[in-house]
């Protein structure tokens, strides 16, 4: 296999979702880095977060780095609704815009599986790993294909959102939207009218997302901003502005459902896991809160746990300092090592 430099889109079919409705013609993107070997083992699936995209990850890809395409086939897949695979944006009648039918992390794990298996007939993961959302993909693949994956790492994630991560989802990505007076239920006539709220949910996340002490220590000016409205404006809104309001809410109720145990029991879904497990949390991460990613980490048989300091809090998976970067190059270090 050679090695990828654009988005490659794979296609699904009829795509029968989880919710009870079919997605015609479905379609899943992604992108590849490196060579898959004669032995179709040095496989490595590295799944986005929320608003994310197969490229927003090509920052951690590197020679001479944990994540080596000379050494392994590191695939980065794309989620329904996220813009580039099927979506409420680029998906026609009758499943457009706020028609979109509801997706879960475990279609877009099934849609992922079939990727590897029958576009590059991969029957081993040496890694499966992902922060945030990307974390719940990690789970979902742990559980429902346990004899597929050799190791998993979940950054800054869980396998089911907690009570306070789905208020945030609600009242910062879908309610700064949904509640907008051009929404029209997804059948906005005018993206741009809909900017205010995509402003809005940026500052949201702008309060939420860094840990207290990243303003406190002013943080923001190592990263070359002016003042930390400055910061709020050409960073925050700047990252949500581009997107789709459809897409976002739709990533963001899906992330609301997601539970490997399909509303089942959490503690013996996840005793179905036979990878080797390694659950990091940062201090001061609100979304995903240490002691909640301990307790994750306990209910999974020989699991490893570690906190890990700093003052970037959730937004430490951005690699926005040059110490956030070594720490994320640490955990997959440790991890491939295991």
């Amino acid at each position: 296999m050679t090695e990828q430099t654009s988005i490659e889109i794979f296609e699904l079919g009829d795509f029968r979702l989880l919710s009870g409705f079919t997605l015609p013609n479905a379609k899943l993107a992604y992108k590849t880095h490196g060579s898959l070997n004669t032995a179709r083992d040095n496989a490595i699936l590295f799944p986005h977060f929320l608003a994310g995209s197969p490229e927003s990850l090509e920052m951690y890809i590197g020679e001479d780095r944990p994540l080596d395409p000379r050494k392994y086939f590191i695939i980065l897949p794309g989620i329904f609704c996220g813009g580039l695979s099927s979506s409420p944006n680029n998906t026609p009648a009758p499943f457009n815009a706020g028609a979109f039918p509801a997706t879960l992390i475990a279609d877009d794990v099934i849609a992922q599986h079939r990727l590897l298996t029958e576009k590059f007939r991969i029957e081993e993961l040496q890694l499966v790993l992902g922060w945030s959302v990307g974390g719940l993909q990690t789970y979902e693949w742990a559980v429902r294909f346990p004899d597929m994956v050799k190791r998993i790492a979940s950054i800054a994630s869980a396998p089911k959102p907690s009570p306070w991560t789905l208020l945030w989802l609600r009242t910062v990505i879908e309610e700064p939207l949904t509640s907008h007076p051009a929404w029209n239920n997804g059948f906005y006539t005018d993206l741009q009218a809909l900017q205010s709220g995509l402003r809005r949910l940026g500052h949201g996340a702008a309060m939420t997302l860094p840990q207290v002490g990243f303003y406190r220590d002013e943080v923001w000016r190592s990263l070359g901003f002016a003042s930390m409205d400055d910061f709020v404006s050409r960073f925050w809104e700047a990252f949500w502005l581009p997107l789709d309001p459809n897409n976002l809410v739709a990533q963001s109720r899906k992330t609301r459902a997601a539970d490997p145990s399909d509303s089942g029991d959490l503690a013996a879904a996840l005793g179905r896991i036979k990878a080797k497990t390694f659950v990091f949390a940062f201090t001061g991460d609100r979304m995903f809160q240490p002691e909640e990613c301990k307790l994750d980490a306990q209910r999974i048989s020989n699991a490893q746990f570690r906190e890990i300091g700093g003052v970037s809090g959730h937004l430490t998976t951005f690699s926005l300092t040059q110490r956030d970067r070594e720490v994320m190059d640490e955990i997959v270090r440790e991890v491939l090592a295991s």
